[in-house]
C-alpha cells in the first residue's frame, strides 16, 4: 500500500463513521461495505456503552464525531504534508492503550498504520470493544491492513519500538520493560484554565464543555482553575449551571457523594452549587466531581508557574496570552495536536 492508499482507506473509515456521529446513528447507503458493517457497529457501540459506565452514548457519538472529521482526505494531507515518508519495510510498533475515554488510542493507531508500519495493539480493557471492528472495517476496504494489525491479549513482545500510555505507576513499568527499545511513554497530565475575571458568560459556558466532557476523565479536561486574588466564582457558577444533569450519571453522583463526604470529614473549605465541587489545592490532578483551584499573584507569578509545571500539563486554557486553547476546545484537538508535545510521525520516522 502506498500512502495514498493508506488515506483513502482512512478517509473511508470516516464517511463510515459519520453516520454514529450522534446517539442515533443515520445510514448512508453510499457509505462502501455498510451492509456488513452498519448493524455490527451499532450492536458495538451499544455494547461499549454497558461495558463502561463512563463511555454514555453522548460521549461515544462525540469522539467518534471527532475522529469522522480528522478522517478526510483533506485533513489527513495536510497532516502528512510536511513529512517525508518512505515505503520502506515496515516496523513493528507496540500500543499500549489507556481506556480513559472512548477510542483514545485511536490517534496512535492511526499513526502507525499511515505511516505504513505495522501495530500491535494491546488495549485496556476499559475501552476493547470498538477498534478491532473498526480494523476489520479497514481490511474490508484495503486488504493491505490485514497483515498490519495485530491484538494482543497477552505481553506484548517481538517489536521494534513502543508507543505506551498510562499513570506515573505504570509508567515506570513501561520504563523498566521497553526502555532498551524506542519509545513513547506518556505518563499522567491535566489542564488547567487561566481566569482573570473578564471572561464573558460564553466564554465560560464554554469552560464548562472542557471541564465535563468525558465526565474529566480526559488528560485535555480541565482540572484546575487558576485565578487573580479575590476572584469571585459566582459568575463562573452561574455560567456552568447548564451542565447540571451531569449528576444524573449514576457513576458520577457517587464519586460527588463520596468526595464530598470525604472533604466535609476532613473539614475542607468546599465551594459546591449541587453537581461540582471547587477545592482550593496546589495539585492539577482533582478528583471527579471536583474542580481545584489556585490563586495566581500577577502575570510573574503566573508564567513562572506554568514554566515550571510544563512536563505536568497538557492544555492550558483560556484567553490570557499564556494559554494555548480557547475555552470550549480541549476535546477538539487536530491530528498535529500531539499528546504531551510529542510528535509521534517524526518517531516513527526516524526509528531504526
Amino acid at each position: 500500500m502506498t500512502k495514498d492508499d493508506r488515506i483513502a482507506a482512512f478517509s473511508q473509515l470516516g464517511q463510515f463513521l459519520n453516520q454514529f456521529s450522534s446517539p442515533t446513528p443515520i445510514r448512508d447507503s453510499s457509505v462502501p461495505h455498510n451492509e456488513s458493517f452498519f448493524d455490527r457497529m451499532h450492536t458495538v457501540v451499544e455494547r461499549m456503552v454497558h461495558h463502561n459506565g463512563w463511555f454514555t452514548p453522548e460521549n461515544v457519538a462525540f469522539s467518534i464525531q471527532q475522529w469522522s472529521t480528522l478522517l478526510s482526505e483533506e485533513e489527513l494531507n495536510n497532516w502528512l504534508a510536511p513529512y517525508t515518508l518512505s515505503e520502506t519495510s515496515p516496523k513493528k510498533i507496540g500500543i499500549i492503550m489507556a481506556g480513559n475515554i472512548p477510542l483514545v488510542g485511536f490517534h496512535d493507531f492511526l499513526s502507525v498504520l499511515i505511516t505504513g508500519n505495522m501495530a500491535l495493539v494491546k488495549l485496556s480493557s476499559h475501552d476493547n470493544q470498538l477498534l478491532p471492528l473498526l480494523s476489520n472495517y479497514l481490511i474490508a476496504v484495503s486488504p493491505g491492513f490485514k497483515d498490519r494489525i495485530v491484538f494482543h491479549e497477552n505481553k506484548l513482545t517481538d517489536f521494534d519500538a513502543i508507543i505506551a500510555t498510562g499513570s506515573d505507576n505504570t509508567a515506570r513499568y513501561f520504563e523498566h520493560y521497553f526502555g532498551k527499545v524506542p519509545n513513547i511513554i506518556r505518563k499522567n497530565r491535566n489542564s488547567v484554565a487561566i481566569l482573570t475575571g473578564n471572561e464573558s458568560n460564553t466564554q465560560l459556558t464554554d469552560l464548562g464543555e472542557d471541564i465535563f466532557r468525558y465526565f474529566g476523565l480526559g488528560c485535555r479536561s480541565v482540572s484546575k482553575l487558576l485565578v487573580p486574588k479575590d476572584y469571585d466564582f459566582d459568575q463562573f457558577f452561574k455560567a456552568i449551571f447548564g451542565y447540571n444533569d451531569i449528576i444524573n450519571n449514576a457513576k458520577y453522583a457517587n464519586n460527588y457523594d463520596y468526595n464530598k463526604a470525604v472533604y466535609l470529614m476532613s473539614e475542607y473549605k468546599l465551594l459546591d452549587n449541587g453537581f461540582l465541587m471547587l477545592k482550593e489545592d496546589d495539585r492539577y490532578a482533582s478528583p471527579i466531581a471536583t474542580l481545584f483551584y489556585e490563586y495566581y499573584d500577577g502575570e510573574e507569578d503566573l508564567t513562572s508557574r506554568l514554566h515550571r509545571d510544563r512536563n505536568l500539563l497538557q492544555c492550558i486554557v483560556g484567553s490570557h496570552k499564556i494559554t494555548s486553547v480557547p475555552f470550549g476546545k480541549t476535546q477538539y484537538p487536530a491530528l498535529a495536536d500531539y499528546a504531551d508535545g510529542e510528535d509521534i510521525i517524526e518517531f516513527l520516522i526516524n526509528i531504526n
